[in-house]
C-alpha cells in the first residue's frame, strides 16, 4: 500500500545547515537487475553518483546526506523500507502491491530498463488458444508468474479458481509444455511474442517509485534530506529530451519569432545594451530542432545557440 503525501501541505523544519557539511542521515536501497543500470545513470546525472567498489553489493556516494547504499533485488526493497532497514528505496509499484508494503510515494519516476515509460503486468496465454480475455481462462489451469499474491486476488474477484505456480524467471518459457497461463511484466510485450504468447488481459500498469519509511517521513530532518534528493532526481527527468535554445532577434522580428516559438512557458526576452536587438532564449524538444531552427533563421533570428539542459528544477 502506497501511502501518497499531501503535495499542498509544506513541511516545518528546524533551523538547519544548508551548505557545508550537513549530517549523513539517509540509508537508501536501489534496485538491482533490469533497471540497474538506467538508476545508476539517474543517480550520476542528478550529482548523486553512486560508485560501486569489489563489494558490488555495497556501493559508496560522496554526497554528504546519504549514509549508506545497498543494491536489492526490487522484490525486496518495498518491505525493507516498510520495516525500516531502509529510509528510501527505489523499486516497482508492482512489487510494492505484491509484497503489501505499507510506505511513502515519494515520487513517481518514469524510467524504465529501456529508458522512459511505464509497464504492465499482464496475463498471456499461447498464440493459437482461443482465449481472449482473462474470464475465457479454464478453471483449474496452470499459471506461472512472479507474482502470485496478486494473480491470485485477480483470478479470485474473477471467481476462476486457478493452480499459481511461482516462477524463478523466464516464465514466458513454460508455455505451452509446463503450464497454460502466464502473469508477467512487460514493457512492450515483444518477448511475449517472440515466445508464441500473446497478451488477453492487464492486471496492472506499473512505473518506478521513490518510496520512503513512514517513519522516517515523519522524521523532519530526514525528510528534509528525501525531499532534496527527490528534487534532484526528478529534475533530471524533466530534462530529458530538452534543449535550451538562444538567439538574437532584430526588435523589428521579435513578435514573429515569439508567436513561432513553441515553449514551456513564455521565453525569456532581454534587450542587448545600447542594441535594437533583444535575447531570447526557451526550452523546447530536442526533437522539434531539426525543424525549428532552420525556421527561426528564416524569420529573422540570428547566433541562434543549442545547449544541453541537465536539470529543470520544477
Amino acid at each position: 500500500m502506497l501511502y501518497t503525501p499531501d503535495n499542498n501541505c509544506i513541511p516545518y523544519y528546524p533551523k538547519y545547515q544548508t551548505y557545508g557539511k550537513v549530517d549523513t542521515l539517509i540509508e537508501i536501497a536501489i534496485t538491482k537487475g533490469s533497471l540497474e543500470e538506467q538508476t545508476l545513470l539517474l543517480f550520476k546525472q542528478a550529482d548523486l553518483e553512486i560508485k560501486k567498489t569489489d563489494r558490488q553489493y555495497n556501493p559508496t556516494s560522496n554526497d554528504p546526506r546519504i549514509k549508506k547504499i545497498k543494491i536489492l533485488r526490487p522484490q525486496e526493497i518495498p518491505r525493507y523500507v516498510h520495516d525500516g532497514y531502509f529510509d528510501m528505496g527505489i523499486s516497482g509499484l508492482d512489487w510494492v502491491t505484491e509484497s503489501n508494503s505499507d510506505v511513502v510515494e515519494v515520487a513517481d519516476l518514469p524510467y524504465s530498463k529501456q529508458g522512459s515509460g511505464n509497464v504492465k503486468i499482464v496475463i498471456a496465454v499461447p498464440q493459437e488458444s482461443d482465449i481472449h480475455s482473462a474470464r475465457d481462462i479454464k478453471p483449474g489451469s496452470r499459471v506461472s508468474t512472479e507474482y502470485p499474491e496478486m494473480t491470485k486476488k485477480f483470478f479470485d474477484d474473477l471467481n476462476i479458481p486457478v493452480e499459481i505456480h511461482f516462477s524463478y524467471g523466464a516464465t514466458e518459457a513454460k508455455v505451452p509444455d509446463l503450464m497454460d497461463v502466464v502473469v508477467d511484466l512487460t514493457e512492450t510485450g515483444s518477448t511475449l511474442r517472440r515466445n508464441g504468447l500473446k497478451i488477453v488481459d492487464q492486471i496492472m500498469e506499473s512505473s518506478t517509485k521513490l518510496i520512503a519509511n513512514k517513519k522516517s517521513w515523519q522524521d523532519p530532518l530526514k525528510r528534509r534530506e528525501i525531499e532534496e534528493i527527490k528534487t534532484l532526481l526528478l529534475s533530471v527527468i524533466e530534462a530529458r529530451g530538452k534543449v535550451l535554445l538562444d538567439m538574437n532577434v532584430p526588435g523589428d522580428k521579435l513578435d514573429s519569432i515569439i508567436d513561432f516559438l513553441p515553449s514551456m512557458k513564455r521565453p525569456t526576452v532581454s534587450q542587448l545594451y545600447k542594441s535594437e536587438y533583444y535575447a531570447v532564449e526557451t526550452v523546447v524538444s530536442k526533437s522539434e530542432v531539426n525543424l525549428l531552427i532552420p525556421r527561426l533563421k528564416a524569420l529573422g533570428a540570428e547566433d541562434i545557440l543549442e545547449m544541453d539542459i541537465s536539470k529543470i528544477v520544477r
